[in-house]
């Protein structure tokens, strides 16, 4: 090799060597501007606005439910056919009264209990019974998680409607038969939601050890399984709250869960049907106020979510 060949490649080795940091010093700008474009990670510790307020709403209502009796301006079953049909902002009435005369601001608050009841128990329910479920058959031999899956698939596989009116027609109407009748509505997405969260987790070679070890499968599932499957379907479950309120709103509207006088929401609703032309401003108080609640329980599920960020916990199926 020449003297003059040397010469060459080392004044190309220094050239590429000059070049490089003007190159890294040109991507840096680069890679600033796409990092200041980039949308900013919430932390999954903090709590927003998104999260405060409707939990601070949901906290409101469970107050009502228990303290509404006691909050309630006036008697809710008192009424007089000389004050019936009353408007909006009438003095001693501010939400008006329906068709018996009976305030409707009094019948609104003292509902609210019957009203978080129907919506709140069938879903806690579910929660236990889709959790058991679902782990039995994700722990289970082939034929039994076959069989409990082809059964809630037919359940599933029914409008949630129209499955929780044919169980509550078969039952004497009133709240207990609303909850009983929610939760065989429930129940079978619950129980798909922690059959997908215990198969991921079978194979597992903790569960597998817990087993080797002696330890019977009711061990592993309260020890091992139910702490990884809980926050799944407690997210999950608080999604369809709202869902729960509206189906038992349904159900009394249709004289199949708490009947009148009791004050509920969606009885309250079917009451007011012969004002609707006439005073439509009072009697469509009580379908304001279910979807107000369930808006609010809704939302709170889809802030948990988020807050968790756990995509497995899917969003209720409205359809149902």
């Amino acid at each position: 090799m020449t003297p003059t060949t040397a010469t060459a490649r080392t004044a190309r080795r220094t050239q590429k060597a000059q070049k490089a940091p003007k190159a890294q010093k040109e991507q840096r700008p680069e890679k600033a501007r796409e990092a200041r474009k980039a949308p900013k990670r919430t932390r999954p510790g903090r709590y927003g606005p998104g999260l405060l307020v409707p939990a601070g709403l949901a906290a409101v209502l469970l107050l009502l439910a228990v303290a509404g009796p006691w909050l309630a301006p006036q008697d809710p079953a008192a009424g007089s056919l000389d004050d019936r049909l009353l408007g909006l902002w009438t003095p001693g009435h501010p939400l008006g009264t329906d068709t018996q005369g009976r305030d409707m601001l009094s019948r609104l608050i003292v509902a609210v209990r019957p009203s978080l009841i129907g919506g709140l128990l069938p879903v806690a329910a579910a929660a236990v019974a889709g959790t058991l479920l679902g782990a039995v058959a994700g722990l289970a031999g082939r034929v039994t998680e076959q069989l409990l899956l082809r059964t809630l698939d037919v359940l599933y596989a029914f409008p949630g409607v129209l499955l929780a009116i044919a169980v509550a027609s078969l039952l004497e109407p009133g709240l207990s038969t609303t909850v009983i009748s929610l939760s065989f509505v429930l129940t079978p997405a619950v129980a798909r939601v922690s059959f997908t969260e215990v198969r991921r987790i079978r194979t597992a070679e903790y569960l597998e050890a817990a087993l080797v070890s002696g330890a019977g499968r009711t061990a592993v599932v309260l020890r091992q399984v139910a702490p990884v499957v809980a926050p799944v379907v407690l997210v999950y479950c608080s999604s369809l709250v709202g869902l729960a309120i509206v189906y038992a709103a349904g159900l009394s509207f249709l004289g199949l869960g708490v009947a009148p006088p009791d004050p509920e929401w969606g009885a309250m609703l079917d009451e007011s049907r012969p004002a609707l032309l006439t005073h439509p401003a009072v009697a469509v108080l009580p379908a304001v106020t279910i979807l107000a609640v369930s808006v609010v329980f809704n939302t709170l599920g889809d802030a948990l979510r988020a807050r968790t960020g756990d995509s497995r916990a899917l969003r209720p199926e409205a359809v149902r």
